[in-house]
């Protein structure tokens, strides 16, 4: 390219398409060197730009990156054709000269003498201000990516020490296993050599036998054989003498033949007998060697006889001991079976005494209503009537005026004022009626009558006599606004630390809108120090502000002034424990003690006329609550856990993406406003967060699993809960809301429960439109146990496999069930120790508390065979076992095929009983740890990932729920 463009000159003289074709060329270069920033202020004074061009490449967030925003800003230049290319060049010439140099092949030569007149002064001077306000800007981010990556580099140290000192402790725990590996292989081999040399003595002493049965053979057949050349030798020996014999006789015959003749008869006759006796002996030797290898032979059998008798015997004795369970077996069954139609006569008699107990219910229910409806009425007519007597109280009252008026007349001066201050007969004061505790609006009492302005008159004449007087004098006259005010003042405030002092300054009178002194309920003590206070609370939150949470309770933080509140004397500090409106609003009564601040401010914001609240003055809490506050140590006064029972993405900044089975701290209800809480992901070895962010409150979290659930019954392909497959997206909870619970007092926005009285805990229970809601939060507590946990695994079958290979390890041993006769099962009941049980004859066998207990004070996991109902009882006895969730599929079944035969189980039935017993698991009342179906592949792999499961399981925290269920 430097051949082809040799000067600037030629730039200009190039056509649009060949300048383009230069610089798509290098494009890939171009927009990973170039900074953007740099480059607009001069194509902007260049005119290929304008401002709102500018803002685009530098500022527009579809645009993630630098390379992005440089070819989006080429693009533009694209469209703006030579000239955009020129000046394009052009500015790579003076901020990017190596890049001008390998698209142009020439050198960048800039003469600043004439570079004044590439553009006017004050353009120049401002293109100049723009690049140096980028540089500045870059270099400020530079600053800021210099700073993170410091910050980075410290905390990638710090890891890097601690990946050492793990790298070191793993270095020492290879070396030990390496060592171990080799003694192990070294006696392995010394195995393998002690086989072989027992391999070859069995073989030396097979061979051995066989050679001496060999050579025990060729001894009989060469002792036969010498048997027969001995009988050879004495018939040679016999003959040749014989034969010498027949020569000398023949000699002898020479000289007679007649006792030759004789002779001969009598040789032929001895060798007729030898010849006889010589075969008789060879034949006793074989027969006695016959005789011995008979007596052997029957040896032999006779020890098989007695040996097939003795199994005879056994099998015998076996079939009359199976005889005898099938008897025992058949009886059990046919008790069983009576036992069965027992209990479903029970079963039905229990059906219908339960209609008939709904059926009572409904009629109580009737009985009930209708009394209520007479209440209601007797209550009106009552009240009718009481308005009555106080009309014709008012009249006599008037009566008695006009009939003592003509008297008091004609009395002097002392007496007449005597006789207008004591009206009533000697002995009796006058009594003076004041306003009900609710004024009604009805026109009777709309303007007070002429006692009560006398009344009025009255204490103001008497003000300044009054200042001094308490009000808990026992004069029958009420004190005045001032005696009030100064006692409000001086008594409340001078010792805010003890009620002892502090009087129901309700029980005085206050003065209504229209001036007219009312009568206020009176003030009632109760426990810790808390007095009841009445007045007209319309709009409440209007003349009050709260702050506060469940940890630190509800805090008065401002008083409106002038307002009835103010008037009662609160201020901040005080603590609200109650709110009681059930004078104006039936059945609205509900304690703030342990709710959180959002349950505070849904329940006094219905408070809209006469209410009583109980309050406590705790100025030591509430000052370290604002400390903390102005402090941001703290937003608010709420704490508590929470296990998060669906899925939630974060859709916005600041948002927390939160997974099915999370725990998370919450530490703000009220948080920027209502609808999302402010609340910290907590770690499974720890309780505190790290991780924060903020979530839906309650309400909106139901209404997004509802509305979760529905898209998975709508999308059948979105997987529910399959083993090892996709992430869990919702846990299935419902919970009776006709029953207390501290999930809905803390949570719910919904009225309070009729039938919770003063003296009941805080955990309220709410009424809803149905019976049973979804819970997408559920409330946990966090536990520590220092002693080895149980161990639960689900599937049970999987888990009978594994306890027989745990027992042989140190640390493991099962927890077997104990034989409970009725007296010891009853007593074991009446205490609550016992987990699960099965019936027996005589008695039951029962996995017991105490048998677990026993286990762990031996800081040994103890492995039980129990069903997963039975968690609930083992919360309750303080006992957290561990749960570990063995996922089964078709692969997993068949890497176990071994084993289940031993069992005498069927890989389907395996199947069958995981997805049952899997199914369970979301009514578990805490978390369980669960196992990759991949990161196993025998019996022996699975017994070490389980170990390893056991392990890390015992170092977390455990959460479990507070209304387990």
């Amino acid at each position: 390219m430097a051949a082809l463009h040799r000067t600037e000159s030629t730039l200009t003289a190039l056509d649009e398409e060949t300048l383009w074709e230069m610089m798509e060329s290098h494009r890939h270069k171009i927009v990973r060197s170039i900074c953007p920033s740099r480059l607009t202020p001069y194509l902007r004074q260049a005119k290929v730009l304008d401002q709102l061009d500018e803002e685009e490449v530098l500022h527009s967030p579809t645009f993630t990156n630098t390379v992005m925003r440089v070819g989006h800003l080429l693009d533009l230049l694209k469209t703006r054709g030579k000239n955009g290319a020129i000046a394009f060049l052009e500015s790579l010439k003076f901020h990017n000269p190596d890049i001008y140099t390998l698209v142009t092949g020439l050198q960048p030569q800039v003469d600043f003498s004439n570079f004044s007149g590439l553009m006017e002064t004050a353009k120049l001077t401002e293109c100049l201000a723009g690049a140096i306000g980028s540089l500045q800007e870059e270099l400020s981010q530079e600053k800021g990516q210099k700073e993170a990556l410091l910050q980075r580099c410290r905390q990638l140290q710090e890891r890097l020490g601690q990946a050492e000192a793990r790298a070191q402790s793993l270095c020492q725990l290879e070396a030990d296993h390496d060592r171990m590996k080799r003694e192990v292989s070294a006696h392995f081999h010394e195995v393998l050599k002690l086989k072989d040399e027992m391999l070859g003595l069995s073989l030396h002493y097979s061979n051995a036998l066989r050679e001496k049965e060999l050579a025990a053979t060729r001894c009989r057949s060469l002792q036969e054989e010498l048997y027969l050349m001995k009988q050879e030798l004495q018939r040679e020996k016999i003959s040749s003498s014989h034969e010498r014999e027949s020569r000398e006789r023949s000699l002898q015959v020479a000289g007679g033949l007649g006792p030759g003749d004789r002779e001969l008869s009598r040789l032929k006759e001895e060798n007729e007998k030898l010849r006889s006796l010589t075969f008789s002996l060879v034949e006793k030797d074989i027969l006695e060697q016959n005789l011995d290898e008979a007596l052997e032979s029957k040896q032999e059998l006779v020890d098989r006889i007695h040996s097939l008798r003795e199994r005879a015997v056994a099998a015998e004795r076996q079939r009359k001991q199976f005889w005898e369970e099938k008897e025992q077996t058949l009886l059990q069954f046919q008790r069983t079976k009576v036992d069965c139609d027992i209990y479903k006569e029970r079963v039905t008699a229990l059906q219908s005494q339960l209609l008939q107990l709904q059926k009572e219910r409904d009629q109580a229910y009737s009985a009930r209503d209708a009394a209520q409806m007479e209440i209601a009425q007797n209550l009106t007519e009552k009240d009718a009537l009481r308005r009555k007597v106080f009309e014709l109280t008012d009249q006599v009252c008037e009566l008695r005026q006009q009939v003592r008026k003509p008297q008091a007349e004609s009395l002097q001066g002392p007496k007449q004022e005597a006789g207008a201050r004591e009206p009533c007969p000697k002995g009796k004061q006058r009594l003076v009626r004041m306003f009900a505790i609710c004024p009604r609006d009805d026109s009777d009492y709309s303007c007070p009558s002429s006692t009560e302005s006398q009344l009025c008159s009255d204490l103001s004449a008497t003000s300044n006599r009054e200042l001094v007087d308490s009000f808990r004098s026992s004069s029958p006259r009420p004190p005045s606004l001032q005696s009030l005010y100064k006692r409000v003042t001086d008594d409340f405030w001078e010792d805010p630390w003890s009620f002892s002092s502090l009087q129901p300054f309700s029980r005085g009178l206050t003065t209504s809108s229209s001036g007219v002194p009312v009568r206020r309920r009176p003030a009632r003590k109760i426990l810790s120090q808390v007095t009841v206070l009445a007045f007209q609370g319309d709009a409440l939150l209007e003349q009050i502000s709260v702050i506060g949470g469940n940890l630190t309770g509800i805090f008065i933080h401002r008083v409106t002034p002038g307002s009835a509140a103010d008037e009662m004397a609160l201020r901040p500090g005080t603590q609200i424990m109650m709110v009681d409106c059930e004078a104006t609003e039936p059945l609205f009564k509900a304690t703030l003690e342990d709710t959180t601040l959002e349950q505070a401010v849904v329940l006094l914001q219905r408070v809209n006329g006469f209410c009583c609240l109980s309050v406590k003055v705790n100025m030591e809490g509430y000052k370290k609550l604002v400390q903390d506050l102005e402090a941001k140590v703290a937003t608010s006064g709420d704490s508590f856990y929470i296990r998060v029972n669906l899925a939630i993405e974060a859709r916005a900044e600041g948002e927390l993406q939160v997974r099915c089975n999370d725990i998370l701290h919450v530490t703000d209800t009220m948080f920027q406003g209502r609808g999302c809480w402010h609340a910290h992901r907590v770690g499974p070895y720890s309780t505190t967060g790290a991780e924060d962010g903020t979530i839906p409150n309650y309400t909106r979290a139901q209404q997004l699993l509802i509305a979760l659930i529905q898209d998975m019954a709508q999308h059948t392909t979105i997987a529910r809960k399959s083993s090892g497959g996709p992430q869990k997206l919702v846990r299935i909870v419902s919970v009776d809301r006709t029953k207390p619970s501290p999930l809905r007092s803390s949570f719910d926005g919904t009225p309070p429960q009729p039938s919770r009285l003063e003296g009941e805990p805080s955990t309220a229970c709410f009424w809803a439109e149905s019976c049973f809601t979804l819970v997408p939060y559920t409330l946990v507590h966090p536990h520590r146990p220092s002693q080895p946990r149980p161990v639960l695994f689900v599937p049970s079958v999987a888990g009978k496999i594994l306890s027989e290979k745990l027992c042989l390890l140190r640390g493991f041993k099962k927890c077997l069930a104990e034989y409970l006769s009725q007296e010891e099962h009853g007593a074991c009941s009446q205490r609550g120790d016992i987990i699960q049980e099965r019936e027996a004859s005589g008695g039951r066998y029962c996995v017991t508390r105490r048998a677990v207990e026993s286990l762990m004070e031996k800081n040994t996991h103890a492995l039980l065979d129990v069903r997963l109902d039975s968690v609930c009882a083992l919360h309750r006895m303080e006992i957290f076992p561990i749960i570990i969730h063995i996922p089964i599929n078709e692969r997993a079944a068949k890497k176990l095929k071994k084993v289940l035969q031993r069992l005498s189980t069927s890989e389907e039935q395996l199947l069958e009983a995981g997805r049952q017993e899997e199914g369970q698991l979301d009514r578990v009342p805490c978390l369980y740890g669960s196992l990759a179906p991949d990161s196993w592949s025998d019996l022996e792999g699975l017994l070490g990932c389980v170990r390893v499961a056991i392990a890390d399981e015992q170092k977390k925290v455990v959460w479990t729920e507070q209304n387990p269920h």
